[in-house]
This record gives structure tokens, sequence and C-alpha cells, in this order.
């Protein structure tokens, strides 16, 4: 249904799909690419909060908001296309259409799950606990089966580490340095980081073993 009423739209890597303050009429369903969303802190840092792909939705915190704004910025990472949906036929679908409203209601309350998840991480463990929770998520969301543990199956550079922890490229380079010491972790050449206890990074942060659907990048 939101495919029937929405409008395509490409969108190209390296520019924004829209910044945090912009007048907001629209929501976006992911047909391809990917999108990262993101959140200025107060001192100016970047809080990188999900990672989307084909069938997310960006933008939805804007709906039943009057004058809304987008409160997330949105980046385009890779090219693709999304779906357009109006803000104001969105709301009246989801009025009218019980099931609609229902499913809607029920992706919400996973993500808000998901959320609470990483700022508990955020604010009860500090950058460390940001940053381990994070390599956790990354390997339930890209993680292949290696002989040594599990692989992130895509390299981020560690400045990309440090936006979804709020922190800076040189504090994540010394934890990530202690994890290679303490054999943690390794990083292939390629910059895919193995993970090799991940039961340490589980315990250090007083994992509760969330499934994966929780447990996620998204």
């Amino acid at each position: 249904m939101l495919n029937e009423i929405g409008t395509v739209k490409p969108i190209h890597e390296g520019s924004h799909l829209f910044h945090e303050g912009d007048d907001a009429n629209e929501i976006y369903l992911i047909k391809s690419g990917q999108i990262q969303i993101s959140k200025l802190t107060a001192d100016g840092k970047e809080l990188l909060l999900r990672v989307c792909n084909s069938g997310d939705i960006v933008g939805e915190l804007i709906l039943f908001s009057d004058n809304a704004t987008y409160f997330l910025s949105a980046e385009i990472i890779y090219s693709g296309e999304v779906i357009m949906l109006n803000k104001e036929r969105i709301e009246k679908e989801l009025l009218s259409n019980p099931s609609l409203a229902l499913e809607f209601m029920k992706w919400e309350a996973d993500h808000m799950r998901k959320f609470q998840t990483k700022i508990r991480d955020l604010l009860l463990n500090g950058k460390k606990g940001a940053l381990y929770s994070t390599l956790i998520r990354l390997s339930n969301s890209y993680g292949v089966i290696h002989p040594k543990g599990i692989l992130i199956n895509m390299a981020f550079t560690n400045r990309e580490l440090a936006r979804f922890c709020a922190a800076t490229r040189e504090s994540i380079n010394r934890m990530l340095s202690q994890l290679k010491k303490w054999d943690v972790i390794s990083i292939e050449k390629d910059g895919r980081i193995l993970i090799k206890n991940s039961k340490f990074l589980r315990d250090e942060i007083g994992c509760e073993y969330c499934s994966i659907d929780i447990c996620n990048i998204n």
C-alpha cells in the first residue's frame, strides 16, 4: 500500500535526504541504497544512530506533529531510490486503515526498543560501552562466520565508528588498539573487523542477549 500511495525518488551518494531542523512534509521508504541517520549533540559532535537499508522507513518521527521539522539528519551513503510519502496522506491512511496502523505501531515499538538499548549502552557504560555494543550490533547486522570468530563483512573507518559513539577518532583508536592487544579483535588488511571474543564484549557491557531483531545497527 505504501508503494501505491508514494512517489519514487532517486537518491545520490554524498547528498542528504533531509537535515535536522528542515521543515518536514514527507517520510521515506527505502527501496534501494543505504542511508545513515544522525543527530548533532549539544557540543557539536555527531551521533550516528542508524544505518538504514532497503525496506526501512526514515523520517517517521514527524507524523501527527504540527509545524513538523526533522529531528535527525539523513545522509545518503549508497545511491538508490526511496518512496516519498506525503505526511498528511500517510496520517489519513493510518487513521482510516486499522491494519496499517497496527503494523506501523508494531514497527515503531521495535524501533523504540532498539533506540533505548543504544542510549542505555552509551549512558551506563560511556564511550567504551558504546563502542563495544556497536561492534556487537555490527556483527549481528553484517557478521559472517569465520574460523577465528565473527567477521564484520563491511569496512568501517575509525571516524565512522566514532560517530556511532559520539566520540573522537583518537579515543576510538586507543580502545581498538587495546582490544587488539587483548586479542579480542583483529583488523583485516581491507579494514574489516574480526571479533575473536564476542563474549568479552558482551560481559563488559552487561549484555542482555536481546534478539538480533533488536540488537542490530538499524
